[in-house]
């Protein structure tokens, strides 16, 4: 357990990294919204990475949302409002890392991003009982 936990704690510091950078960017840098954004995924991504380490689920390389979400609900449930939220920053993991004129969030997205990754914080550290 002592070797999970430690794998646990690394994915939700990784996580807590990310999300720490999008919120120091929309503070410092707050019209690099592609960056915020990818940031935000890319901590929700972790999060549930960290979930599913911590209940013995193998997952595949991958940054969707929704997968590991379903990964996840094979084992305990999972709100539909999770999936809802995780759906709204999936395309913020690959897409907005490259030039693409259709894909451009809002502020008021970029906010919600950051809110959703917050919660997904607690959603993860509640499951597993770490701060």
């Amino acid at each position: 357990m002592n070797e999970q936990l430690d794998e646990i704690k690394e994915w939700i510091e990784k996580a807590d990294h990310d999300l720490g950078s999008a919120k120091i960017i929309y503070l410092h840098l707050p019209d690099y919204f592609d960056t915020i954004a990818f940031h935000c995924q890319q901590a929700v991504e972790k999060y549930l990475k960290a979930v599913l380490v911590f209940y013995q689920i193998e997952f595949s390389r991958s940054h969707d949302l929704i997968y590991l979400l379903e990964l996840l609900s094979l084992k305990i449930e999972v709100e539909d409002s999770k999936f809802k939220k995780a759906f709204l920053l999936n395309g913020f993991g690959v897409q907005i890392r490259y030039p693409n004129k259709t894909l451009k969030p809002t502020k008021e997205e970029i906010e919600l991003a950051i809110e959703i990754s917050q919660e997904f914080r607690s959603y993860a550290t509640n499951i597993i009982g770490i701060e």
